[in-house]
């Protein structure tokens, strides 16, 4: 099929240089013809009669506007009208020549059209050969995309450090994957899809290859932009392909990377191609036996444009989180990068100096002060180095969030209102930390107002402690008091929970001022417990609502 293209592509190439010689050939004639048809030298009046009373005219022709005189050694024109022409008349028999200008004329204008047909014929004859191209790729498939392989994975978990939680998660995934018949024997169903979300660089591609590795099970690799083709139907026949050749491996794991460029809401910006293929990736979830063997891996870091179809129970079931590394993360992290680096490097030092760096910043970042204790001339990376290189990686990274010594103690103050208010409240969260905040959401049919108050509060918290403690605002606020507002106006008018059946703008105003004042009350009542949960942060960057439960019991 190769052949047959580029000996198709060799003779339009041909046919073009033919083409273009030829143009060439037409304009070189049609400039010959302009210089050459006319070599005449024009005269002057006084040249013209010292010409007529030597005698030395031969023949004399009226062409047009000139009248050319012959003599035996050359020809010359002049303008009819400069000369007395009844003079030249009378002593001459004037041959009188039919005007050629407009021959010129005609004949430059059949070149220019012929030039223009030339150029059409070239243009429609590439478009031909386009069309035939496009139409011979869709014939033959492994014109269109390279065919589905199956790789094996050499990463483990052992390659992968922190993320204690997720790899727990993952676990019963691993262990299915390994034994599945112990689950069948059981009756046990896995779920089909795994989703992992989180910001990049958090290693969702390393995970999931560390959990085909643990498996020793075949890693099918997609990126969701892969299946996104020009030739309609092609991204469908792939994700085909991709599911038939997995369960033909089975047991197996399909991980598609950047799932949300194919998988967005349908409707918006209407795709005919990228929603043919979405609906073939749902139809292939649906047809998975129970225990197929196969796990799908999505990541993606935009989970809130995915269509609601691909996060159906029986489709992705499993949503597993990853967030930033905490202190804990970044110091296991720090020592893995730097074990096969010879170094006296203060690895607690360097993880605290690194809020808000994500996997592969801290791996940047190692890299980097090995390079740069490289050139000082050193064969030991020291925590020098790591504090000569880290504004260089932040340059490099500016989405890396990092804090000074005195943000991380604005910081502090603002995440541990936050935990206090949400733990005295009962405003359930998984982990509140430094550079993140993880509230659970209540998946209720049924809210109270209280309770949906109670989370305007703890979205305020922040804000108002740093406020109360440093007589001052700070921008760190501002996404939070933007989710509060949202939430008192579902509050108002989506729930319709205002005290008024006719509901004013000024509603909302007065329900944050609510808020605000309950929190100020609340806050100096807590100020201690406040005081304790920010220095626990401080040290830990991250705490669990029970280990501030634990702190309000100890208090109160």
């Amino acid at each position: 099929m190769e052949t047959k293209l580029n000996y198709k592509s060799k003779l339009l190439n041909s046919n073009n240089i033919i083409i273009i010689v030829s143009l060439l050939v037409l304009f070189v004639a049609l400039l010959a013809f302009g210089i050459l048809r006319d070599t005449d030298k024009i005269i002057t009046h006084k040249e013209a009669n010292t010409l007529f009373t030597q005698d030395k005219i031969e023949k004399v022709i009226l062409d047009g506007e000139y009248i050319h005189l012959k003599t035996a050694d050359n020809s010359y024109k002049i303008y009819k009208n400069a000369i007395n022409k009844p003079s030249f008349f009378t002593k001459y028999q004037v041959e009188v020549r039919e005007d050629s200008s407009y021959i010129y004329d005609i004949l430059s204008l059949l070149i220019l059209l012929a030039a223009f047909g030339f150029l059409y014929r070239f243009m429609k004859q590439s478009k031909l050969q386009q069309l035939r191209q496009i139409r011979t790729s869709k014939v033959d498939d492994a014109d269109v995309y390279e065919p589905v392989e199956a790789l094996r994975s050499n990463v483990t978990f052992d390659d992968v450090a922190g993320i204690k939680d997720v790899k727990e998660e993952l676990e019963e995934i691993i262990d299915f994957l390994k034994e599945p018949k112990k689950y069948r024997d059981l009756d046990i169903r896995l779920p089909k899809g795994v989703l992992l979300v989180g910001p990049p660089g958090v290693g969702k591609t390393l995970i999931s290859k560390a959990v085909a590795g643990e498996a020793g099970v075949p890693f099918f690799y997609q990126s969701g932009a892969s299946f996104v083709h020009i030739y309609v139907g092609m991204g469908a026949k792939r994700v085909s392909e991709l599911f038939k050749k997995a369960k033909q491996m089975a047991p197996s794991i399909i991980f598609i990377d950047e799932i949300d460029a194919v998988g967005k809401s349908r409707g918006e910006f209407r795709n005919d191609e990228r929603e043919a293929t979405l609906n073939q990736l749902l139809t292939e979830m649906d047809g998975f036996e129970d225990s197929s063997g196969v796990i799908v891996i999505g990541a993606t870091n935009k989970v809130d444009v995915l269509d609601e179809a691909l996060l159906r129970a029986g489709r992705f079931d499993r949503r597993i989180h990853i967030s930033l590394p905490d202190l804990a993360d970044r110091i296991k992290t720090l020592e893995l990068y730097l074990a096969q680096k010879p170094n006296k490097v203060d690895v607690e030092q360097v993880a605290r100096m690194t809020v808000g760096f994500n996997y592969a910043a801290l791996d940047t970042l190692t890299n980097e002060a090995a390079i740069f204790a490289m050139r000082e001339g050193r064969s030991m990376v020291e925590t020098s180095d790591f504090e000569a290189v880290k504004d260089k990686v932040l340059s490099g990274k500016r989405k890396i969030l990092s804090f000074t010594e005195e943000e991380r103690k604005i910081q502090a103050v603002y995440q541990g209102a936050k935990a206090v208010i949400a733990t005295w409240l009962d405003v359930e969260f998984e982990k509140i930390g430094i550079v993140n905040t993880r509230l659970i959401i209540q998946e209720h049919e049924i809210l109270s107002r209280s309770k949906l108050l109670n989370r305007v509060k703890v979205y305020l918290a922040g804000g108002i402690a740093t406020q109360m403690h440093y007589n001052e605002q700070f921008t760190n606020a501002s996404e939070d008091i933007m989710l509060a507002k949202e939430l008192v106006r579902k509050v108002i008018y989506e729930y319709a929970m205002s005290e008024n059946f006719v509901v004013t703008q000024f509603q909302e105003e007065e329900l944050l001022k609510e808020s605000v004042s309950e929190l100020k009350e609340l806050l100096k009542t807590l100020s201690k417990a406040l005081a304790e949960v920010s220095a626990y942060l401080l040290v830990h960057e991250n705490i669990t609502q029970d280990e501030c439960k634990e702190i309000l019991r100890e208090i109160f």
